[in-house]
């Protein structure tokens, strides 16, 4: 019987430098003899890059935000992650639920007993193996996105909403300690790939000690 594949997430707030490393990260797991697959939310299917485009654009009520995220993420899981983990690939997804947690949770402060009972009702047992908390402080954050693309409705928060969500994001990193790893990637490139780079060595070595 196939091996089970990892779950691996990876997270922030906007300009945290999260999705800068997540092709690396695959490459790396590939190069160690693993079947990768990379996919982001919300997103990550065709119904989910729609939801996308209107999550992002598109003026909405904040239940009606949070509801478009859990909807990617249902057909997200049953259509992508779900699938390629039986068959023992390993996951990496650029946002997972924990970031419904920390932007509508906190950021739009939703509050995280509503966004926990979608999580319950819709994946009670699907958590990552690891995850992985880009941290940067906010005038950092927000310096790399002036220099990016057309911000989305998300990046043109006040910097208020961006506290409240790496506060949520923290809040998280605490309470599961055995899943997050916290990367400050204010650091330099190499500084920032050998941490990830150590601990992927380990996330291998243990998968393969089952």
């Amino acid at each position: 019987m196939t091996a089970r594949g990892r779950f691996i997430t990876l997270e922030g707030v906007d300009g945290a430098g999260k999705s800068t490393h997540a092709a690396w990260i695959a490459d790396t797991l590939r190069a160690a003899g693993l079947s990768v697959i990379t996919t982001r939310e919300p997103g990550g299917t065709p119904l989910g890059e729609i939801l996308r485009g209107l999550v992002l654009s598109e003026s909405m009520t904040l239940d009606t935000e949070t509801l478009l995220m859990f909807a990617a993420r249902c057909e997200h899981v049953a259509q992508v992650i779900e699938p390629a983990l039986a068959r023992g690939d390993w996951v990496v997804c650029d946002r997972y639920t924990d970031a419904t947690y920390a932007y509508q949770g906190g950021g739009r402060q939703l509050g995280a007993q509503r966004v926990a009972v979608l999580e319950q009702w819709m994946q009670p047992s699907l958590q990552p193996d690891r995850t992985w908390l880009f941290d940067v402080p906010l005038e950092l954050a927000r310096a790399r996105l002036a220099d990016a693309r057309e911000p989305d409705r998300f990046e043109r928060e006040e910097a208020a909403f961006f506290e409240r969500t790496r506060s949520a994001y923290h809040a998280r990193a605490q309470a599961q300690p055995e899943r997050f790893r916290i990367v400050d990637s204010s650091q330099p490139m190499p500084q920032v790939r050998a941490q990830l780079e150590s601990e992927l060595k380990a996330l291998i070595q243990a998968s393969r000690a089952l």
